[in-house]
């Protein structure tokens, strides 16, 4: 026999992607699928850092870009996707430290900058291969041979020309300002690094009460007489104690002056609290009370209650007298009123430590309290902490500890942090008022998992508050998906915008393109490198330079050997000396610039803009974005950067749609680490279970932007389910294809010459078309996905293929059997376009099976629907077929009746006359499909059915509320009249006591009582009854059935071939033997017998099978 169609075997999916991959490449698939003369639909890549291995995670982020970027294409659209790669930053620098053994002090000591940046260079694409072999294994299709590369000059200069065109618009700025700093890191954070997931921890740390003494004034001699009063101040950062010079008072608070005892040293103490805090420290039953302080007991009395305001320019005593401010010292220890002060929490009353809080040194600042800065030996004013997270020399024996003591490596780690060493001491001197653990939420570096500081820092700015408004309005023009993360975490970012912290005091980076002269009277930025070089000349000329370091730089030749010629990082550019308008030297801002901006200016430096391709963004040829896709950890890291940049350089969205997914997460919810031992290697699963049920499982099991709890029980199910559903479907068709030599170009069968079955399929193919469109536009991959699963399984097999069988197994080609070829033929080769976004291997050889052809599905257009075929009543009444079938199946399956024994009859009630007719229409295929010989249609009100209304909780309870009882109680007695109307209508209202309820379908399970003899079943407002009485003709028919199962399952282990006759000879039982006899043509015509022969004595030449029917054995003979 001819082989026309590929007959393949077991289902077997990486088997599958390794020859389709093959075929990609040697016919260089993915180049050719670009579709070069066609409208542009515009995708970003968000740049990976290479410099570590890729997780299970990134196959679910890049599953997301890919499916878009694939019906893009199918859909007639250009879609270029270059890869690019992330360079620069931390995850590199502190990578590269770890390897080498070094700290950020080691760099400029141990070994050059030049040295360190090298080895940066060099680590920065350790894991390149493995992320491009990821890519290719998974089929995600994008261009890695043409990668944008953020350490490349031409990308630098793109990125050094935006920040000039931003510093035009004044939006540039540099100030001394409180930030979040990492010590560990050696560097400044921005608001969005620390507001990535997982940044901010609970942690349990010393929280102090201090007691602060007030020295006696005119003022406080007025209010307190001569009495030693102490104001108490509560922190959870013990170690800023010592950087104490205020404590802020809120202005309208009520405080109250307590008579007590200090709990550690037991003598008497007059304190200062917030009245409404008062019972945070002190027991209502020792309120005036004249016992002594012992164990719990801790007497108080309230003396006075003052307003905040009169405290207002008290001094205090240094409380950890370390040291004092250099600068105006005479200001400092006094209380000031600020407007943030709360009762929430604390005394009411705020240690204020100016170098270490911004509220902190913003009240400071207007109240003219100078901040804890003492001079260093080089005659620098600095905080009592220094840039590696310890206390300077002037800090007696806490000097050389680190103020957190995580900062220690493990084996290095002291018995006492210096917050319990500073409590300890405070508690000794009676400057401790409570001493205890406290869990907050701190926040912690994003890439060295140690906390943060505030630290005073010298940086640049970018002054995103300035178009705030802005960039909320070019918000709500974003199709964010989903439409919360726009709204709500995205939406309260902006809400809250604080000016973008652009300086990183680090290495290995792009620098900052300032230079300003010493006393920064004049600064110059740097837009292009033939700026630098006509900046760099006049410095020779002014003598500031020997020579000009980019002579050899040719302006407009933008070859790679060009540019490749000028490395633009540290320390190259550090020794570049400009010249300012009045002749003086000018030197380079020593900072970098924030990684987020690299990453944030991709849709430019990508293609080196504005200085090559510039009319590709200036007439949008590529920009905007269309579309985009990353983590829900881009949302304040790479979508924000974009977003912000271009919105202060061009007034435009970067993207006009985003998907936001979710975490991956192990079956149980957890994070996957190793540590846990949970991680999934994403090799290993692709070889395992191949790419395409690692796709479709990701895709259809949950939204994208939903946590993905991955099992991998649910892939198997995937394989089993769908793909195994679908190569059996294309199996079979290729089996009977083959034995009828089916041409797919043989003329069509007129509409006419189809059956019903087949004008149904088709509709509902030309409905789930039109559907998975739909929801693809509008970027909803789970649903547009997981009905062509249900397709495949429930329709198209479960119900075409299998209650068409006899078509393709009878005589000669006819028009029937054709019409069933070319419908069946029809939804395959449709499924294969409409799956190739997400299945691109098995589509692929799914689709060239089919069609014959070496050409790959990916350069096939998207299926379009044909409304014409769409029959929404034929869908109708076939839907009510299947649920008909179902019921009586669910019965069958209840009662122990096996599909083959036939029923005599089933009951249904109808409540319309449509109703009526569709049953009649689909009569003769529900009692094929669930072998009864009647169909017995009745009035609803016959008062045969009896159907009772219960309660369902579950969706009441949402809101039934305080009304529940009586809801509950108005559903059970509920009339057969009131529960059709439900039926019907799908809701119904409820008068209650006081009011009217709404009710649903979903709120009332509605059930229909059994009837002697027969068994009833209900859902979605059909009843069906059963008839359970097996008279003996219809046991005997189920039994000739059976016999039928048996024989079919002999032929089949024999090897015979499906259209080979037989000669049968049947020995057994006589019960069986008689029902075989009574049946003998429809025995016949199934197993294909030419002859039947009931004898005792077969010839030796049969094979002979023994077999178990009905608990008898059975001996089949079969012979061709």
């Amino acid at each position: 026999m001819s082989i026309l169609f590929s007959e393949r075997g077991p289902l077997n999916l990486s088997e599958t992607q390794q020859n389709i991959l093959k075929f990609w490449k040697d016919n260089d698939v993915f180049k050719t699928s670009i579709r070069k003369d066609s409208p542009n639909f515009v995708f970003y890549e968000g740049p990976p850092s290479a410099n570590g291995l890729p997780g299970i995670h990134h196959v679910m982020a890049r599953a997301i870009k890919d499916v878009f970027c694939r019906y893009k294409t199918q859909k007639g659209f250009k879609v270029e996707r270059r890869a690019g790669w992330d360079t620069h930053g931390l995850p590199i620098e502190l990578g590269v430290e770890k390897s080498l053994g070094i700290t950020k002090e080691d760099i400029g000591v141990k070994l050059t900058i030049e040295e360190y940046n090298a080895a940066c260079k060099d680590a920065v694409m350790k894991y390149t291969d493995i992320w491009n072999d990821l890519t290719e294994k998974m089929g995600y299709w994008v261009n890695t041979e043409d990668a944008y590369i953020t350490y490349r000059s031409k990308y630098m200069e793109s990125v050094w020309w935006l920040l000039s065109e931003i510093h035009k618009k004044g939006f540039l700025y540099k100030g001394y300002t409180i930030q979040p700093y990492s010590p560990k890191a050696g560097t400044g954070l921005s608001s969005h690094e620390l507001n990535q997931p997982g940044c901010y921890r609970e942690v349990k740390d010393v929280s102090a009460t201090a007691l602060f003494k007030i020295i006696s004034s005119k003022k406080s001699l007025s209010l307190f007489g001569d009495s030693s009063v102490h104001f108490m101040a509560w922190t959870t950062t013990p170690w800023t104690l010592p950087s104490n010079t205020a404590l802020t008072i809120g202005k309208k608070i009520k405080y109250s002056r307590i008579s007590t005892y200090n709990p550690y040293t037991k003598e008497p103490q007059e304190v200062i609290i917030a009245s409404d805090l008062i019972f945070h420290y002190f027991r209502k039953e020792d309120e005036n009370i004249s016992d002594l302080p012992e164990g719990k007991v801790l007497p108080w009395q309230k003396l006075s209650e003052h307003f905040g305001k009169e405290f207002i320019g008290f001094r205090y005593e240094p409380l950890l007298p370390y040291a004092e401010p250099y600068e105006n010292p005479e200001n400092a220890f006094k209380i000031i009123p600020g407007d943030f002060v709360t009762t929430s929490d604390g005394t009411g009353i705020v240690h204020t430590a100016p170098t270490f809080g911004a509220d902190d040194a913003r009240v400071a600042k207007e109240f003219g309290v100078p901040p804890m800065l003492v001079i260093d030996n080089s005659g620098n004013p600095v905080p009592l902490v220094d840039l590696q997270g310890r206390f300077i020399d002037c800090m007696g024996d806490l000097a050389g500890q680190y103020v957190k003591i995580e900062y220690y490596l493990d084996d290095e780690r002291p018995r006492l942090s210096v917050d319990e060493q500073i409590s300890i001491q405070l508690k000794k001197e009676g400057k401790a008022f409570k001493i205890q653990k406290y869990s907050h939420s701190y926040p912690h570096c994003w890439r060295t998992d140690k906390p943060i500081l505030y630290y005073p820092m010298d940086s640049w700015f970018i002054k995103t508050t300035a178009i705030k408004k802005q960039l909320q309005d070019l918000n709500k023009e974003i199709l964010w998906k989903p439409e919360s993360t726009g709204t709500g975490r995205f939406g309260n970012w902006l809400e809250n915008l604080n000016d973008w912290n652009l300086s990183r005091s680090r290495y290995w980076g792009i620098p900052l393109p300032i230079w300003r002269t010493e006393d920064g009277s004049e600064e110059k930025i740097i837009d292009s490198i033939h700026t630098l070089k006509q900046e760099l000349q006049k410095s020779v000329v002014a003598g500031h330079m020997n020579s000009n370091p980019l002579e050899l730089f040719v302006a407009g030749d933008f070859s790679d050997e060009n540019y490749s010629q000028i490395d633009l990082h540290r320390p190259h550019v550090d020794n570049w000396i400009l010249t300012s308008s009045v002749g003086e030297a000018m030197y380079r801002e020593t900072d970098l610039i924030d990684v987020w901006f690299d990453s944030g200016a991709m849709p430019y430096a990508q293609i080196h803009y504005p200085f090559e391709n510039k009319d590709l963004i200036d007439s949008k040829k590529e920009f905007p974005a269309s579309f985009i896709a990353e983590g829900v950890d881009q949302t304040r890291g790479w979508f924000f950067t974009m977003h912000a940049i271009a919105g202060l350089a061009f007034d435009s969205v970067a993207y006009k749609a985003v998907i936001s997914n979710g975490l991956v997460l192990d079956k149980n919810g957890q994070k996957m680490s190793k540590r846990l031992g949970n991680a999934i290697d994403p090799f290993q699963a692709i070889n395992d279970y191949g790419a395409d049920a690692l796709r479709w499982y990701m895709i259809t099991n949950s939204q994208p932007w939903d946590n993905l709890k991955f099992d991998f029980a649910g892939v198997k199910e995937i394989q089993r389910k769908f793909f195994g559903t679908l190569h059996n479907s294309y199996s079979f068709f290729s089996l009977y294809a083959n034995v009828d030599r089916f041409d797919p170009l043989s003329e069509a069968v007129s509409q006419n010459n189809l059956l019903e079955i087949d004008h149904w399929i088709l509709s509902k193919l030309n409905s789930l078309i039109k559907e998975v469109t739909e929801k693809l536009d509008d970027f909803e991959p789970t649903k547009a996905f997981r009905p062509i699963s249900d397709f495949v399984q429930n329709e198209l097999s479960n119900w075409y293929v299998r209650l068409c069988r006899r078509r393709f197994w009878k005589g000669e080609m006819g028009q029937d059997k054709l019409g069933a070829y070319q419908t069946l033929y029809s939804c395959l080769t449709t499924i294969a376009k409409l799956i190739a976004p997400v299945a691109p291997f098995y589509a692929d050889q799914l689709y060239q099976d089919l069609t014959k052809t070496s050409r790959s599905v990916h350069l096939s257009d998207f299926p379009v629907s044909n409304e014409l075929k769409i029959r929404k009543d034929l869908e109708r009444r076939m839907s009510l077929a299947q649920l008909m079938s179902s019921l009586v199946l669910s019965i069958r399956k209840k009662e122990g009746i096996r599909v083959r024994q036939p029923i005599s009859r089933i009951i249904i009630p109808v409540f319309s006359g449509s109703q009526e007719n569709d049953i009649l229409a689909i009569k003769s295929l529900i009692l094929s499909e669930v072998n009864a010989k009647e169909i017995k249609l009745i009035k609803e009100d016959s008062g045969i059915f009896v159907k009772r209304g219960k309660p369902n909780f579950k969706t009441l309870g949402r809101k039934a509320g305080k009304a529940m009882n009586e809801v509950a109680e108005a559903i059970r007695i509920l009339s057969p009249k009131e529960l059709k109307t439900l039926e019907e209508n799908h809701n119904l209202d409820l008068k209650l006591s006081a009011s009217v309820f709404k009710i649903t379908n979903e709120d009332v399970d509605i059930t229909t009582d059994d009837i002697p003899g027969m068994a009833v079943a209900s859902e979605q407002g059909v009843t069906i009854a059963v008839d359970l009485k097996l008279s003996p003709e219809l046991i005997q028919e189920g039994l000739a059935r059976e016999a039928v199962n048996r024989i079919q399952t002999i032929r089949k282990e024999q090897n015979f071939d499906i259209t080979d006759r037989i000669n049968l000879w049947v020995n057994g039982d006589l019960k069986i033997i008689d029902a075989i006899k009574a049946h003998s043509n429809y025995v016949s015509s199934e197993v294909l017998a030419i002859s039947l022969n009931y004898s005792s004595s077969i010839p030796n030449d049969v094979i002979v099978s023994q077999v178990e029917l009905d608990g008898h054995d059975m001996i089949f003979g079969l012979k061709k």
